[in-house]
């Protein structure tokens, strides 16, 4: 018999996680429902040709494909190998795979677009809460199967969208007691760099290689550019533009000392102007997050046009917990040009983890059953049942223990799940029509009438 186990990067999630996830979930919710986003859902798989080409080099790499049916048919033998082979020459074979998992949210998002447009009130603005999955190697904070939260404005080119994607993500951090850096960049900046250092055709190159600067360090990105064709002075045109350092202004000045000449860069300044405009404190503005232009941010996924986010949390040691970005013409991809779209991320999992390790999550999230009824017998039972029904109707999270037992095995049970209260009521409570309430938290006990429970305060 073989030893259970779970696929590497993947979790089991008991009550008490669950309970804390739930909290993330519905804050994060709430916020999106006040910004006025209505919620969507999309299937599990999409068809690869949705998927595939639309993440980088990288992130294409990262897609979990799904193998068809009928593989190991003796009569697709002959299919199946050479299906087999294409895949070993790092091509894709139809007749191997035609689905994959959703590595994402977004280019979902963009296919339910382009296949209901005409059907859309526009501006539209969803909200999608859903699991995704990616074949990443695990690791502290990177799991292969875990939830995004996603918020998209799609038919509208208004840098009013920017403004209140940013807000969003202040106001959900600051809900959930996390510090955080909400860190912008603009992808037009970048794309004023790759003409800098000699066309548009080294965009892909430059933030491919930039993104990685985190991990990867300065000097080994000066290599990847390097065996990605660049020349030495386009590689120090880059350096020199990655040591932008100083306040927000600072770094504003000198992108435009450097890349000023070029139209993009001049329009991409001015869009990160217009939205660090709406978060300064004169605005009225008591934001907890800090918003900070990093020039060094790059997102290498190919679809962002515009401004693009990436969100860190203080104080501990965490990848991003989110990200997003303006993306111009996704829908064209599936034969929907035109529409413009902006869009944020948060990374549910390694919110979690950041909450977790620094005690942020409220007392009460932990709280499942509020009332223990004891079980005393058959006709005790009866009564505890009936009340405890009344309770439930009110709202009152509340459970009998299935079975008469001892009173030391009753309150052991509601020891270990936490149960802040319970009710006894014994043969002698049963005549009096009587009831006792313990709370187990401040040890203090009362008898009341059984009339009365429904209108006692649990708390």
């Amino acid at each position: 018999m073989s030893k259970p186990s779970l696929p590497s990067g993947t979790r089991d999630f008991g009550a008490e996680t669950v309970r804390k996830r739930n909290y993330i979930f519905n804050t994060i919710r709430q916020v999106f429902e006040t910004y006025g986003f209505q919620p969507l859902e999309t299937p599990a798989m999409e068809n690869l040709d949705t998927l595939m080409g639309k993440y980088g080099e990288e992130g294409d790499k990262l897609i979990f494909k799904i193998l068809n049916n009928g593989l190991n048919d003796p009569k697709n033998a002959d299919r199946s190998r050479a299906a087999f082979d294409q895949v070993m020459l790092g091509k894709n074979d139809k007749n191997l795979t035609e689905r994959a998992l959703r590595y994402d949210l977004t280019i979902p998002f963009a296919r339910y677009v382009a296949m209901n447009y005409g059907q859309l009130t526009l501006p539209f603005k969803r909200y999608q809460i859903q699991p995704v999955w990616r074949a990443d190697r695990p690791q502290k904070g990177r799991y292969r199967e875990f939830y995004q939260c996603d918020a998209d404005v799609v038919g509208s080119n208004s840098l009013m969208n920017e403004v209140e994607l940013t807000a969003i993500y202040a106001t959900v951090f600051q809900r959930l007691g996390i510090k955080v850096e909400i860190r912008l960049n603009n992808r037009k900046i970048l794309a004023a760099l790759a003409e800098h250092c000699g066309g548009s055709d080294k965009m892909v190159d430059i933030t491919t290689a930039i993104d990685k600067l985190d991990k990867i360090g300065l000097e080994k990105v000066n290599q990847e550019l390097a065996e990605r064709g660049l020349s030495q002075e386009q590689i120090n045109s880059i350096s020199k533009y990655l040591a932008v350092n100083g306040s927000n202004e600072e770094k504003l000045k000198q992108v435009e000392e450097l890349l000023g000449q070029y139209n993009e860069a001049k329009e991409g300044i001015r869009e990160l102007e217009f939205v660090l405009g709406y978060h300064q404190p004169d605005t009225g503005n008591r934001e907890s997050a800090s918003i900070i232009l990093d020039f060094t941010l790059a997102r290498g996924l190919n679809y962002y046009t515009g401004i693009i986010y990436e969100i860190k949390a203080q104080g501990v040691q965490m990848g991003s917990i989110g990200g997003g970005g303006r993306y111009d013409d996704l829908t064209g991809l599936f034969g929907v040009p035109n529409v413009p779209g902006v869009g944020i991320s948060f990374g549910v999992d390694r919110i979690y983890d950041v909450m977790d390790e620094l005690g942020l999550f409220p007392a009460g999230v932990h709280n499942g059953t509020q009332v223990l009824f004891f079980n005393l017998g058959e006709m005790e039972s009866r009564r505890a049942y009936t009340l405890m029904q009344e309770l439930r109707n009110k709202g009152i999270r509340c459970e009998i223990y299935p079975e008469s037992a001892k009173f030391d095995k009753q309150f052991k049970y509601a020891d270990k799940k936490s149960i802040p209260f319970i009710v006894i009521l014994g043969s002698k409570e049963l005549e009096e029509g009587n009831c006792v309430v313990k709370d187990l938290g401040r040890s203090i006990q009362e008898t009341i009438t059984q009339s009365a429970l429904s209108s006692f305060a649990f708390e």
